[in-house]
């Protein structure tokens, strides 16, 4: 009797401990669940040092790529360096993100430069304009998001100067 009068606080001790060891691990694990959810996936044009905008040859003739040759747009809606696209807007147009971006083959550098945004990015900007991404354009060279009227404002591709490019037969320019 002795014997277990000594083992039975033990035994309620390690089950003590390993339940809340159990509790440390379920509300650490939520708490990375959550921190997931608040922080959406990079963009694929995102990058934290360098990108990288050229020139490339599409069905509406020279326009703005980035680096991986993904199509780049500008937002009537942003008449200023400053971007007007947040919350659900950032996710079907994804800001192409640098602090350091590089002129490629066919861009005047002088018209690349950089903006900040409100979530404290830098954006990239070309004449002027901040710079997109379409999430619909699912291979290079796509142009899915040309002429559309999402978010309060029409999407264009942009030429070497930097100015919207119209649709064929659409009008747009």
């Amino acid at each position: 009797m002795k014997h277990a009068a000594k083992v039975l606080p033990l035994f309620v001790a390690l089950l003590v401990v390993s339940l809340v060891a159990l509790l440390v691990v379920a509300v650490c694990s939520s708490l990375g669940d959550d921190q997931g959810e608040k922080s959406p996936a990079p963009s694929p044009t995102a990058t934290a040092t360098a990108a990288s905008v050229a020139v490339r040859a599409s069905k509406l003739g020279q326009i703005l790529v980035d680096g991986q040759g993904r199509t780049l747009y500008l937002f009537e809606a942003d008449t200023s360096e400053e971007s007007t696209c947040s919350g659900a807007c950032v996710q079907a147009w994804p800001p192409l993100t640098s602090v350091d971006p590089k002129a490629g083959k066919g861009v005047d550098a002088g018209l690349l430069g950089t903006t900040t945004r409100d979530d404290g990015s830098t954006e990239v900007t070309y004449n002027g304009r901040p710079l997109y991404s379409y999430v619909g354009d699912t291979e290079p060279g796509d142009t899915a998001g040309q002429g559309l009227d999402q978010f309060g404002a029409t999407w264009f591709v942009l030429n070497a100067a930097g100015s919207k490019v119209g649709r064929e037969g659409s009008g747009y320019y």
